[in-house]
């Protein structure tokens, strides 16, 4: 019985594409002397669909593409609408909303109800909107769409319910905030026009009521035209023409005179006493000629004037104005006006709008500015007025995400708790000075962190070669540290080298990272094909950073002869680099790409760099970028991988462990029967090539040095290269199409290989036809669309389609002078049945052979079956859907580790799955995920203790500490693009199979802890987030989240533990979501409040006489005008109402808690208690008044007593 139970587990074992279910008893009795059975393990699932939930959380960055801007005065909170349809609201720093409007339309204007707790917004669909700010998610409360009409305009009163909205047509319409419908009452063009006018004014370009009369509304047409509208009369009191066109218009606060700013670069004063002619007319940047002309000027597109207290010159603020003969070379700019000082503020981006802000909100008062508000195209400023020189306030948001473009994302929860603030007090040194002294002026609503937690960091690699730390703690963004990586090389000059033919594109992009909190080991790899190992210290050093260089090229079409094999051994010696003029190569050969300095470089307290890795030039050709990245501390090695094979550096004792190509790590257990290709004409000769001269070398190889930047993950498809390229290891013996040569075989180097990436970015030769290579860019700048399917044929299609626009390239044959048309749905069909023939001929002609490692995992696991006890080892995934496994043998003494060299190399362990290979992950039997070993953090550069030698303390988490009942065994969680599996280790049976998506494939792949267990998630390329039960593989959530319209999304998507994720959702922001339930229902406690009630301040004093008699005898009643009493309807086909889901009756109740209620209640308490000490000492001095009045009145009384009529 014992020997037929052996062999249901050989057979189950033996079967890579089987599914065995676990038995359902108990292994309690299961004696722990030999490895566990699929039999064996039980695990108690506790994750159920019920504790998963798509939400988004918080969007950080930058807002994309503004074009408005609006701000509460009362409140202090500020909104920027976007072109995209976005609104952001900002308020105090932990206080940040992103709203969106469901048409996209992008945002022309906004309008706050200025302490009411509301915003109104004008699309450029047409359409206003009413948002209810009373809430920690706002929401649309009313919607009028205008039919006939375009909306140019928006003017909302302080303290009034009716908003002007000017036309296209030169209309000026009325609109009720509370109903939101039209008024009746409406201010056509051709009644505000004189009648012997010809021409029409053009669009409304500026609403105001006048300062002094509420019922006087200043109307401005483009074409220069300024009208006063008399709301009451219904008539015009004036009207002012002007030659040039009219951008804005601001008034003095008295409301007796008025600026306007023209197209022409000039600014005109007007004055209600004469409106012939304007009282000034300035041109602040345009100078007088010498032959009487005026310079030409760009226009001025916003002026505010504005009064202070303080001083009796106002402040004049513009934008724009520049004439053009200086403004050729010159930034855009802000001018301020005081007095007879003039300063000119330069930006390094186009001014969208600015604002400036004052203390009050009344019009009619002094307005005594404090602050400008700037928005740029790509930044936001504050600027201080209240100091001379007007410097800048530092800004508490995280704007600068995009500083420079984002390239690659990482996202780490539950960190260990000392890292941020220990990055935090490294960063402060980084910080600039010269900002201003006073608090932020944006200062409204409130946050409070919450009670759920826990540290986390967010790193984001850029273009430029710098690497940001941002603390994500409590759904906020702060900066931590930022690394440049760049200061690690030489600075390329023009015409040096071949790192001269890269100063024009990003060199040091930043393509992927890899982090260990605990040991702070940080690793970067960049576009270069470098990877930088960066060390954390708290003190400065002097450091000679350790250079190695690999020749990881490999093809069997370019072996020459035996000599030339000899000559390039795969193995790198660094204390030994091979020359530059090797064999086979041209001069510049042998070379990487970029220069590490060589000599002791100076480094301040944070990430040290300690060791650059780089890929060689090898024949003219670059070489391929990395796709796959792992770093372990415990062990001291980090591993990468390309297109080409796999390099292994042992960074401890600063060697290179191992250089293979992708095909030795076989062995003799290739999987695949790999036929040799056609021949082809060799390309030239060494003399040949030597004979061109190095100006032809360059400028042929600058041609093939880049395609576009792919910054992150490299989608292509894994079963058939993008190329169809035939590759074979040079050293390999093929017999009847049957690879059997042994890796111990010396590897000689070749032409570079080209073939389809799974991960990374790609290099390729360029033939006839095929599309120029482009400048590097971003993840952050890939925008295209996709059409993305969900039938099968258009699946096909969709997938070629964004490979063809992630590679650059289209479908092309290994001859580079003719293209080969492929049939996708035959390709699919024979995807599907996995299990076929790999020898046949069609699938040998038709089938590139050549694989790139996707992905790494260093862990303790067994790397043959036979193994009893778990040992280090590398796992290797290839695009083929191919997993091998690499034992490692590790000297245990730590002399002996930095002396004694380490021993690896494959296993013949094999296992096969669809697609390309994505993620690792290793669970124990009882089902708890297994960390990486690591070693704990020490200084490196710390003082030494004598009596105490500095030794390594490793932690190491081995499956066999992890589990007492059900062995020394532990699970394989390995997911590719197509599909997920379960492996028990050492037995290496497959205990469950999930196909994953038929008709999509994955592009991200992350086992995360949730709820105190653990799931597989995943993001489809359709748009799905799907999360799958571990180890059983069961389907828990399955939600169409977004369309995948663009590669950044693809790029930048990152799951991490506790239910959270993110990606770049615009080149300028980061947006969070969650996919947990829990998080989910407490992420209204997490978010910010952006209405406080707070009461509205008092106009000024008028004098009491004035006040107490009834104050301005010019009272004006809007409801009375603009009712539909005395106005009427408006027509129905004019505008559409869309009522929201409350009205604005009920928007006040809303406001946030109990807390909102009982300070509501505490300050309608404090303004009943001043109204009545009002009211006391009104009745004190009115009977006062009254006792003089009667004591005057006696004693007139008395005097004229006893006196006859005719003696008074």
């Amino acid at each position: 019985m014992k020997k037929f139970r052996k062999v249901l587990d050989g057979l189950s074992s033996s079967s890579p594409g089987g599914v065995a279910s676990p038995s359902c008893g108990s292994a309690a009795g299961t004696p722990t002397s030999h490895a566990p059975t699929p039999q064996d393990i039980h695990v108690q699932e506790t994750l159920v669909s019920e504790n998963f939930q798509i939400c988004k959380t918080v969007r950080h960055g930058f807002p994309y593409q503004p074009t408005c801007l609006a701000f509460d005065p009362v409140q202090k909170i500020l909104a920027i609408g976007s072109r995209t349809g976005g609104i952001r609201i900002l308020g105090r720093p932990g206080v940040d909303c992103y709203s969106q409007h469901e048409s996209g339309a992008a945002v022309l204007q906004l309008q706050f109800l200025i302490n009411e707790g509301a915003l109104v917004t004008a699309c450029a669909d047409d359409t206003l909107h009413l948002w209810n700010l009373r809430q920690r998610r706002p929401a649309i409360l009313h919607s009028l769409k205008f039919n006939r009409e375009r909306i140019t305009f928006c003017h909302l009163p302080f303290q009034s319910k009716w908003l002007y909205v000017g036309t296209e047509r030169g209309n000026t319409h009325i609109v009720n905030i509370e109903s939101f419908v039209l008024s009746g009452y409406v201010i056509m063009w051709n009644k505000a026009i004189e009648l012997a006018t010809k021409a029409h004014p053009g669009p409304v370009v500026h609403l105001s009521d006048s300062p002094k009369d509420e019922g006087k509304l200043l109307i401005g047409f483009e074409s220069g035209t300024v009208v006063q509208w008399d709301l009451r009369a219904k008539k015009v009191d004036f009207r002012i023409y002007y030659d040039e066109a009219i951008h804005s218009v601001s008034w003095h606060h008295e409301g007796k005179q008025f600026m306007c700013s023209h197209s022409d670069g000039s600014l005109t004063m007007w004055n209600l006493r004469n409106t012939a002619r304007p009282i000034q007319i300035t041109y602040p940047h345009g100078k007088i000629l010498k032959d009487g002309r005026k310079e030409s000027c760009k226009p001025i597109l916003k002026v505010e004037y504005k009064t202070s207290r303080n001083s009796s010159e106002p402040y004049v603020i513009f934008s724009g104005g520049l004439s053009y003969d200086k403004s050729g070379g010159r930034r855009p700019t802000l001018t301020i006006m005081h007095g007879k000082a003039i300063t000119v503020l330069e930006m390094d981006h186009p001014i969208v709008e600015f604002l400036v802000l004052c203390d009050t909100p009344y019009s009619n008062e002094v307005q005594d500015p404090y602050a400008v508000v700037v928005l740029l195209e790509k930044d936001f400023i504050v600027v201080d007025l209240t100091q001379s020189n007007f410097p800048i306030f530092e800004n508490p948001y995280p704007m600068d995400i995009h500083e420079s473009p984002v390239t690659c994302t990482a996202y780490f929860a539950e960190c260990p708790p000392d890292i941020i603030p220990i990055l935090y007090s490294i960063g402060a040194k980084q910080k600039k000075t010269g900002y201003s002294h006073k608090e932020w002026p944006v200062s409204g609503g409130t946050w409070t962190l919450g009670s759920q937690t826990y540290p986390e960091i967010i790193v984001t690699g850029h273009a430029d070669g710098t690497v940001k730390f941002w603390d994500a703690s409590a759904i906020t963004l702060q900066m931590l540290y930022k690394l440049k990586t760049s200061k690690v090389f030489e600075k390329p000059k023009a015409g040096e080298g071949r790192a001269g033919e890269l100063v024009e594109e990003d060199p040091y992009a930043v393509q992927m990272v890899s982090w260990c909190p605990h040991s702070r080991l940080f690793c970067v790899v960049g576009i270069s094909a470098h990877v930088i190992l960066y060390r954390f210290s708290k003190h400065d050093a002097n450091t000679q950073i350790v250079s190695l260089e690999v020749r990881l090229q490999f093809d069997s079409e370019d072996v020459i002869s035996p000599s030339e094999a000899e000559n390039n051994p795969c193995f790198s010696d660094p204390s030994s680099p091979q020359p530059p003029g090797s064999p086979g190569s041209g001069t510049q050969d042998s070379l990487p790409c970029l220069k590490v300095k060589s000599r002791p470089v100076r480094m301040p307290p944070g990430y040290q760099a300690e060791m650059v890795v780089q890929l060689q030039w090898v024949d003219g050709e670059p070489p391929q970028q990395i796709t796959s990245l792992d770093i372990n501390s415990a062990y001291g090695l980090l591993a990468f991988g390309n297109c080409n094979g796999l390099t292994v550096v042992d960074f401890l004792q600063k060697t290179i462990l191992m250089c293979m190509g992708t095909l030795d790590l076989y062995g003799a257990a290739d999987p695949y029967q790999r036929l040799t290709r056609s021949p082809r004409k060799n390309r030239q000769s060494t003399s040949d090539f030597c004979m061109r001269g190095l100006s032809h070398f360059y400028s042929d190889s600058k041609k093939r040095i880049r395609t576009s930047y792919q910054s992150l993950t490299e989608l292509s498809d894994n079963q058939v290269s993008m190329d169809m390229e035939r590759s074979k290891s040079p050293t390999s013996d093929h017999v009847n199409g049957h690879c059997t040569s042994p890796t111990s075989q010396p590897c000689s180097v070749g032409k570079p290989r080209i073939t389809g990436v799974p991960e990374g970015p790609r290099l390729t030769r360029r033939g006839p036809g095929r599309p120029p290579f482009r400048k590097a860019q971003s993840a952050a700048c890939m925008e295209i669309s996709l059409p993305v399917s969900s039938h099968t044929e258009g699946g096909h299609a969709s997938r070629r389609a964004m490979l063809q626009q992630l590679h650059g390239v289209s479908m092309y044959s290994h001859d580079e002078h003719h293209t080969t048309s492929y049939n996708w749905s035959e390709r699919e069909s024979r995807e599907n049945s996995f299990s076929r023939s790999r020898s046949s001929s069609v699938s040998s002609i038709d089938r590139d052979t050549k694989e790139s490692v996707t992905t790494l995992q260093f862990g303790e696991s067994y790397g043959r079956k036979g193994d009893a006890l778990p040992t280090a080892c590398l796992w290797v995934g290839t695009s083929l859907g191919v997993v091998l496994l690499l034992p490692i043998s590790i000297p245990t003494e730590e002399e002996e580790r930095m002396e004694e060299p380490i021993t690896m190399g494959p296993s013949g362990t094999v296992l096969m799955l669809k697609g390309s290979v994505l993620r690792f992950a290793f669970l124990d039997c009882g089902g708890a995920l297994i960390q990486s070993p690591y070693e704990v953090w020490r200084d490196p550069n710390g003082p030494e203790d004598p009596d105490r030698p500095r030794r390594r303390k490793l932690i190491n988490f081995s499956p066999s500490s992890s589990q007492e009942a059900c062995g020394d065994g532990h699970l394989a969680v390995v997911c590719s693009e197509k599909q997920a599996k379960v492996i028990l280790m050492p037995t290496q049976a497959v205990l469950f199979t999930h196909n994953i998506t038929e008709s999509s494939f994955l592009l991200r792949a992350d086992v995360v802890s949730v709820c105190n267990s653990v799931c597989l998630a995943c993001f489809c390329a359709n748009g799905h987030i799907m999360t799958l039960s571990l180890p059983s593989l069961r389907p828990l959530m399955d939600i169409n989240y977004l369309p995948l319209t663009d590669l950044r999304i693809a790029r930048t998507f990152v799951f991490t533990n506790g239910g959270q994720a993110l990606y770049l959702s615009s080149p300028t922001e980061i947006q969070r979501l969650t996919y947990s339930q829990e998080m989910t229902d407490n992420l209204q406690d997490m978010l910010g409040e952006l209405f406080t009630p707070i009461e509205t301040p008092e106009a000024q004093n008028k004098g009491f006489l004035k006040g107490f008699f009834g104050g301005n005898a010019q009272t004006f009643d809007r409801e009375e005008l603009f009712g539909e009493a005395a106005a009427g309807k408006a027509s129905r086909s004019l505008a559409q109402h869309i009522p929201g889901p409350m009205g604005l009756e009920n928007m006040k109740a809303a406001a946030g808690g109990v807390v909102g209620d009982l300070a509501r209640a505490r300050i309608a308490l404090d303004q009943r208690g001043e109204r009545l000490g009002e009211l006391e000492e009104r009745t004190a001095l009115m009977m006062n008044s009254a006792e003089t009045f009667s004591t005057h009145a006696h004693q007139v009384m008395l005097k004229h007593k006893d006196k006859k009529w005719y003696q008074l």
